[in-house]
Parts: structure tokens; C-alpha cells; sequence
């Protein structure tokens, strides 16, 4: 592997560099693959019950991730569609770290993911947050919104809003988010060990473009956060031009106060300072992290946030006699069941502040999915199956292995059902989607744009 010797121009100097190590890391071809659980639908002993993997070793900045020997063809692992848990690089769940050393997560808060896409930090940060905080999990690319929204929808959580908008329309939020996450598009040096392509694309002048890009996207959307408010802003770049210098202009130019972060020793996390404010940043190089390239740094932000005007949306409630008719299908009455095109819910606690949110911003995505009141029957939605609304008196059918991967694949196949009708199928005691039993045949709905596509025999998760 050839780095780009410009790249190793700018990092000389840089706090923790060593050169020698770095290229050797570099040349190894050595990979790290990790996980993080979802805490909401799994911990780590039940886990391992029914995983055909091992954790044989704790991410140490995070509560739930993991390191994997190995990387398996997560494809063809049921409990990967079930969403217990997230392929995710380890440097990045750090973010865990920088969020709660600086927010008070025990609070209601309203957060935004800007650049959220395909949804690590999003799940991530769904995590920490506290079920009546509302997190807005934004991507401005539309096919990217797609995949980010699957995400959400797996991981199975009802606080979660995806959004498809420009940071520029955030602005009509003004002092809205108590929290915003700027993971920003980058020029990707960091990400050269396990991507090949990323060297041949990396340039000096990509980076001058992805500064250029990094500020606006921050300049845009900032007034949408409140006085006193977060921000982290993170890259996949080692370039200082988009790590220690856009902190330096954070402070300098946009009237934010950096905030320094505790880390443990043996971490060995690289505590950098920039050159003109002194703003503390947290650098992780991959001879001394097992992860990979990653910059992060926290901010408050000092001046004052002029109030969004906008009106609150109008939003569709459920006539009652929907609300009957749905009402046995879930776990908890704390929703509030709205409609549009379908039915879907919202905690209480959150749909005044989604009504705000909706009457600015682009909606790809709400709450979860509950489905569509037909002949005084529910036709639930997928997202009904894998989410926490669920209630348990819905019949389910536990399914084998490769049962499992038949009805991911949206196969056809033959399994005994003990009732009739609408019914999860399970894989290790979580859900994977629906079936419907009928006399004489199963109808399979599980989703067309998430089956697997690969023919495969490989039985390599079989517990």
C-alpha cells in the first residue's frame, strides 16, 4: 500500500505521528472488524446464547461494542436483520464518549445527526438518549436517506426522526437542537487501510474542497442549535486542514468554546491541540488504536440563537375506532397513533416537537411504521415486527437457521405454525418480519428491497 507522500508531508509534526509505524500498520494489510449491540433489543450474555460469533474483546470507549477475530459474511446472519446489532468501526464509536462527557443524557434532549448516513452514529446515539429525547437523523443525499432509514427501522426505536434536507434548511429550526453531530463528508485518509480506493481518490486539492464543504455544511445548519448547545464534529481524515485547523476556525470564527475530554491512559487516544486557539481534538492513529482513522472534537456553542418562527405542522390523528382496532397490536399506550398515507406512532412526549420538526424539514421517516387499516383489520408494517412497540401476545413462529435465511431471501417455504393469520417469525428469540398463515399456504412479507440476493449454502452462523 502506497501513501500518498503529500499526506505524509502534512502529518509531519502532527501530535502522535510516528512515521515508521504508521506505514508499517499501513502495509500489514491487517484489519479490524468490531460490532456494537443494541442494547434495546440485546445484551451480551443473550447474545451469545444464539450468535454463531464470539466478543472475545470489549471496544474499550464504548459500553456495547465489540471486537470480532474475524469478519463474517454478516449477510447471512438472521440477528444482523433482527438489528441486535450494528457493524460499526471501532474509532468512531468513540462518539459515545464525547456525547456524554458533555451532554447531560438523563434530560429530554432533541439531537441531530446531520450527516447521518448509513446510521452507525445514529443508532449509536439512539442509544444513549433517553426514550423522551427526539433524535433527528438527517442525510442530504436521497438514495443515502434510503439505506439510513432501513437502518432506524431495524434498530427498532419509536424517538427517531430521518430526514432528507440541505444543513441551510435546519436554519428555520433556529435554537431547536440541544445537541448536533456533524460527522462531515471528508477526504477519507483515514479509511485507507481497509478501502484501496480512497488512496487512489485522495488529493490536496479534495481536501481544500472538503474544508470548503465542512464549513459551509457546519455554517448552515449551526443556527439550529441552541445557546449552550453541542456540537461534536468528527472526520475519517488525518489531514489537519479538516481536523485541527476547522477546529481553530469553530472558535475563532463561529463563536464556539472547545471542550477537553477525559480519556484513559491506556486508550492511547492522541489528545491533539490546534495551532491558534489551543482547541483540544482526539486523534486516533491505527499503530495505537485498534480502529481506524479518526478525528473528533466537542464544542459549545457561546453566542445567541435567534428563535425559529415556524408554525407547528397539523398532523393526522387516528380516529378512535382505529386506534381499537390497532391498540392490541402494541406493548404500551404512551404513543400517539397519527396518520399519513399509513398509520404510524410517536411517544407522546414528542409529537409536539415532531410537529415543528415536520413543517420544516423533508420526512422520510417517523416513530415507527404501524401499517394500514383495511376491512376493520391491520395490515402491519414491517417495521411494526422488529421494533420495541410490538406487544408479546402476537403469535410468533421460531424458525431454524436455514428457515431463517429462506424467509430473508423472501423464498418460499414450508414450516408448522400453531395458529393461523398474521404472526412474526423469530430467529433466537427476536423477530425477522411477518408471515401470514393461511389454510393452505405461508405468504412471505418479508420486505422485496431488503431480501438477500446472494444464493448461498453456507451455513457458517448456525449456532
Amino acid at each position: 500500500m502506497q501513501l500518498p507522500q503529500a499526506l505524509i508531508n502534512q502529518l509531519e509534526g502532527v501530535k502522535g505521528f510516528e512515521k515508521e509505524s504508521f506505514l508499517e500498520v499501513h502495509q500489514s494489510g491487517a484489519q479490524v472488524t468490531s460490532v456494537r449491540l443494541n442494547p434495546q433489543k440485546v445484551s451480551a450474555d443473550a447474545f451469545l446464547q444464539h450468535s454463531a460469533f464470539a466478543l472475545p474483546e470489549r471496544v474499550p470507549w464504548t459500553a456495547n461494542g465489540f471486537y470480532l477475530t474475524k469478519r463474517p459474511s454478516f449477510t447471512f446472519d438472521p440477528l444482523f436483520h433482527a438489528g441486535t446489532y450494528y457493524v460499526q468501526e471501532a474509532s468512531s464509536m468513540f462518539l459515545e464518549q464525547a456525547f456524554t462527557q458533555t451532554a447531560d443524557v438523563s434530560k429530554p434532549l432533541n439531537v441531530l445527526d446531520l450527516c447521518a448516513a448509513p446510521g452507525g452514529k445514529s443508532t449509536h446515539l439512539q442509544s444513549l438518549i433517553s426514550s423522551d429525547s427526539l433524535l433527528v437523523s438527517n442525510e442530504v443525499i436521497k438514495n443515502r436517506a434510503g439505506i439510513l432509514r432501513q437502518n432506524i427501522i431495524k434498530w427498532g426505536s419509536a424517538n427517531v426522526v430521518v430526514t432528507n434536507n440541505d444543513p441551510q434548511h435546519f436554519a428555520r429550526l433556529g435554537g431547536f437542537f440541544d445537541v448536533m453531530v456533524v460527522d462531515a463528508p471528508c477526504s477519507g485518509s483515514g479509511l485507507f487501510r481497509r478501502d484501496s480506493e480512497a488512496i487512489r481518490e485522495w488529493s490536496e486539492e479534495a481536501v481544500q474542497l472538503c474544508c470548503g464543504r465542512q464549513k459551509r455544511i457546519i455554517a448552515d445548519a449551526l443556527p439550529a442549535l441552541k445557546e449552550e448547545g453541542i456540537l461534536i464534529y468528527s472526520t475519517c481524515s488525518y489531514s489537519p486542514q479538516e481536523d485541527e485547523e476547522l477546529a481553530d476556525w469553530l472558535v475563532g470564527e463561529m463563536g464556539m468554546e472547545n471542550l477537553r475530554l477525559s480519556l484513559t491512559e491506556d486508550w492511547n487516544i492522541v489528545e491533539t491541540e490546534s495551532g491558534e486557539t489551543k482547541a483540544f481534538g482526539y486523534r486516533f492513529f491505527p499503530d495505537k488504536v485498534k480502529g481506524e482513522g479518526f478525528y473528533i472534537a466537542a464544542f459549545k456553542r457561546k453566542n445567541k440563537h435567534v428563535e425559529g418562527r415556524l408554525k407547528a405542522a397539523r398532523l393526522e390523528k387516528c380516529t378512535a375506532k382505529e386506534q381499537d382496532i390497532v391498540q392490541p397490536w402494541l406493548n404500551t399506550t404512551s404513543v400517539q397513533l397519527l396518520k399519513h398515507h399509513s398509520i404510524y406512532a410517536l411517544p407522546h412526549t414528542l409529537v409536539e416537537s415532531y410537529s415543528l420538526v415536520r413543517s420544516a424539514l423533508s420526512i422520510q421517516y417517523a416513530g415507527v411504521a404501524i401499517g394500514e387499516v383495511m376491512k376493520n383489520k391491520l395490515v402491519p408494517d414491517h417495521a411494526l415486527a422488529v421494533s420495541g412497540l410490538l406487544s408479546p401476545a402476537v403469535a410468533q413462529t421460531p424458525l431454524n437457521f436455514n428457515e431463517a435465511i429462506r424467509y430473508l431471501q423472501k423464498a418460499d417455504f414450508n414450516i408448522e405454525t400453531s395458529v393461523k393469520g398474521w404472526q412474526t417469525v423469530t430467529y433466537g428469540g427476536h423477530n425477522l418480519g411477518w408471515i401470514n398463515a393461511l389454510q393452505n399456504r405461508i405468504n412471505n412479507y418479508y420486505p422485496k428491497e431488503l431480501r438477500i440476493l446472494k444464493q448461498s449454502d453456507d451455513a457458517a452462523f448456525e449456532k
